[in-house]
């Protein structure tokens, strides 16, 4: 356990390190949820649904902080290490090698949590930001989007081989994400053609989630709500299909 707790700090050390990711993770979401707060305020408007613009965008932002550590941060971090031989040099210590792993995912999600309060605090203390949902299926979410997305980043690092290679895929998978997934951008003004390229984005069911959980409290509207269900249903699959690939195709090092 000490030895992981010590991984833990160094790892956290060396992700603070990247500015990218901490751009992204605690600034980025802030900075757009300052901007268009203050252009729109938080009054309930009929073009965000009789919502609050930041009501209806904090939700939103959230998938941004999650994409950026479980998209850029997670694989890239683990590709490095593999790449530099670092993960085989562990191979040759007592240290368990998923002690590794354990660590990468538990400096992403407390990374994820951080940026999520800064929102949390800006939004309520500036803009006076409602929760409508229930707070135990939010959490539920939030824990389920955080593994699929996480899946897709293992399953980055474990088909690319080099750190140039998974630097290029993980900004060609998050870039057009964050602005084609509803996530910076109401996806209700899209033309139909980019609707479609939103239904193959994994985000665009993490936003959708989280708005439609955080906007209504009604457990039994959750319940039949088919759009939720298909939602969940979506990731839980993402999960499983990228886990299951990742368990297989993952090397600690290639010769």
């Amino acid at each position: 356990m000490k030895t992981l707790i010590s991984l833990i700090k160094i790892d956290f050390k060396l992700i603070l390190r990247e500015f990218v990711v901490v751009f992204f993770s605690l600034a980025f979401s802030v900075l757009m949820i300052l901007m268009f707060g203050g252009i729109y305020g938080n009054e309930p408007s009929p073009f965000f649904g009789g919502f609050g613009s930041v009501d209806v965008l904090v939700p939103s932002y959230l998938g941004v902080i999650l994409s950026v550590n479980g998209i850029m941060s997670l694989p890239l971090t683990l590709v490095e290490y593999r790449d530099k031989k670092i993960l085989k040099r562990f191979m040759a210590t007592p240290m368990k090698s998923n002690n590794i792993i354990i660590s990468q995912l538990i400096v992403n999600f407390v990374l994820t949590l951080i940026g999520f309060l800064l929102l949390l605090i800006i939004g309520k203390f500036v803009f006076d930001l409602k929760f409508y949902g229930n707070i135990f299926l939010f959490i539920l979410a939030f824990i389920i989007s955080t593994l699929s997305i996480f899946s897709i980043g293992f399953l980055i690092a474990s088909l690319v081989k080099n750190i140039r290679s998974a630097n290029a895929i993980a900004n060609i998978i998050y870039f057009p994400m964050i602005f084609l997934s509803g996530a910076t951008f109401p996806i209700e003004n899209f033309p139909k053609f980019m609707l479609n390229i939103a239904k193959a984005l994994p985000l665009t069911y993490i936003v959708d989630l989280f708005k439609r959980i955080w906007l209504n409290s009604d457990l039994s509207w959750v319940k039949s709500n088919l759009s939720l269900k298909i939602d969940f249903i979506v990731l839980i699959v993402i999960l499983i299909i990228c886990f299951a690939i990742s368990v297989f195709k993952f090397r600690w090092y290639y010769d």
